[in-house]
């Protein structure tokens, strides 16, 4: 993978960040907090300092323009102790939005979870329809709360946020926003399969929303058989 890549009309060039995009941190955590504002909800706050942290360790992603203007970021977190990613944080220019930036941004600190935790669960929380579309099209599947990680620094992260009472007084299993799950071994095996889903091809062409709703269902049904197939093994041992 390339540290750095043009976009096919090369007005953007996305890449791993460094040290020498430190001076664009406090600008990027300023349109955080104001996109965070705007939208009505609370995100993860993090200091400059953090960013720069993150870029000096290689586990963020800038998008600039050819002339060096910040276009727009975002950065990988782990937890438990590498078996969850998330690439979080991402945040787009006011002036460039609706650029398709986002969806390249994405895809990029996408490939950079993948080489440097390629056993990992990629994860994400978001309520935003437009997230949800460029996680499912990079292999993203709707989850459960109960899938994500335990660890209470994880969901601190949701402490900001105007709906965390809901998250909470449902002790973390349900909340407005839609948990999502990249799973390697599952991806392995719709990989050899060669196929990603038996009715993939019409999945894609249905409203967003209505593909959620069937991809939730789906993941019901299948831990509803794990469960039966789990109970019936446990009668058979009890049998015996």
């Amino acid at each position: 993978m390339n540290n750095t890549e043009i976009t096919s009309d090369d007005q953007y060039i996305v890449q791993i960040a460094n040290e020498s995009h430190y001076d664009l941190a406090e600008t990027i955590c300023e349109e955080m907090a104001e996109s965070a504002k705007a939208r009505g909800t609370g995100i993860a706050k993090r200091s400059p300092d953090y960013l720069r942290e993150k870029m000096r360790e290689g586990k963020a992603i800038i998008a600039l323009t050819t002339t060096g203007k910040w276009v727009g970021f975002c950065y990988v977190e782990t937890w438990e102790h590498g078996k969850f990613v998330a690439n979080s944080g991402l945040i787009v220019n006011p002036d460039f939005r609706k650029s398709g930036i986002a969806t390249r941004i994405k895809q990029k600190a996408f490939e950079l979870s993948r080489k440097k935790y390629p056993d990992a669960k990629i994860i994400g929380l978001t309520t935003s329809l437009a997230v949800m579309k460029i996680n499912s099209d990079l292999g993203y599947e709707p989850t459960t709360f109960s899938e994500l990680p335990a660890d209470d620094s994880f969901w601190k992260g949701c402490s900001s946020c105007v709906n965390y009472d809901i998250l909470t007084r449902t002790n973390r299993k349900h909340c407005l926003c839609t948990g999502m799950l990249f799973d390697p071994v599952e991806a392995k095996k719709k990989e050899e399969a060669g196929k990603e889903d038996d009715n993939w091809d019409f999945l894609k062409e249905m409203p967003l929303y209505e593909r959620w709703m069937r991809f939730k269902q789906r993941i019901l049904l299948r831990r509803e058989e794990r469960r039966k197939k789990k109970l019936a093994t446990t009668r058979e041992l009890v049998e015996l």
